[in-house]
């Protein structure tokens, strides 16, 4: 059965918009716990676009569940982690001009410096995830590394524009959640995933978690954040 880490970003997004201090997306983590969320996930970029050092320094005093930190391998956020010590780091790509996260982090194109990230992780004692496409070369190279975990990018299975197209993308995605399994790693998958196409990847065969964060903080604008997480967290349980 999934477990569902809820992405706080967007309710710093909403409050960036206006520079204030509301809404605080450290009220929204609290939420989202007494909705069910199983962990806080949050993307502290290098452009501080969203989240502020400020959220993660306070999350991490706050949250209960685990606190998932998604950052770039830059040596700049990897010291920030593991200062910090979230209970793990996801390592994600990252470009400025970009509007969300594009696709996964290539590993194989960046290893040295993927490498180097996950050894300073390591020795700081935090859990590491990889953040990669589903294919098999990305995959083989996160189980050299011998990372912890390994989360799926969904976005082209969210982004298919016909039935055809959305189930050739979900049987990539387990092809490679299969790989993932035998290689005992912990299985996690999102990107674009939403109240209505993220039952299939739920499914999936070992399926550990998924981490949702755009599509609930925009029902949570409608019905609350504790209502939106349980209403998801339904969904993953069906």
């Amino acid at each position: 059965m999934s477990s569902l880490g809820v992405n706080i970003d967007h309710v710093a997004t909403l409050r960036q918009a206006r520079r204030t201090v509301e809404p605080d997306p450290v009220w929204a983590a609290a939420l989202a716990e007494l909705g069910g969320a199983d962990a806080i996930t949050v993307h502290l970029r290098e452009d501080r676009r969203h989240i502020q050092d400020r959220d993660l320094e306070v999350l991490r005093q706050t949250v209960q569940v685990k606190l998932n930190l998604e950052a770039a391998i830059s040596p700049e956020m990897i010291a920030i982690a593991c200062r910090v010590k979230p209970d793990q780091v996801t390592l994600v790509p990252e470009r400025r001009e970009e509007v969300t996260t594009e696709g996964g982090l290539d590993i194989v194109a960046h290893s040295l410096a993927v490498a180097e990230a996950v050894k300073r992780l390591r020795d700081a004692g935090i859990a590491i995830s990889l953040f990669i496409d589903p294919s098999a070369r990305q995959i083989d190279a996160a189980i050299e590394l011998g990372v912890d975990a390994v989360e799926l990018h969904t976005g082209s299975y969210a982004n298919a524009m016909n039935p055809q197209d959305q189930h050739a993308r979900l049987v990539e995605l387990s092809r490679g959640a299969a790989m993932v399994r035998l290689a005992s790693l912990q299985l996690a998958a999102g990107h674009g995933l939403t109240y209505r196409n993220v039952e299939p990847v739920a499914k999936l065969n070992g399926m550990g978690e998924l981490n949702i964060g755009h599509s609930i903080v925009s029902r949570a604008v409608l019905v609350g954040f504790t209502q939106a997480v349980r209403e998801m967290k339904a969904l993953i349980h069906s």
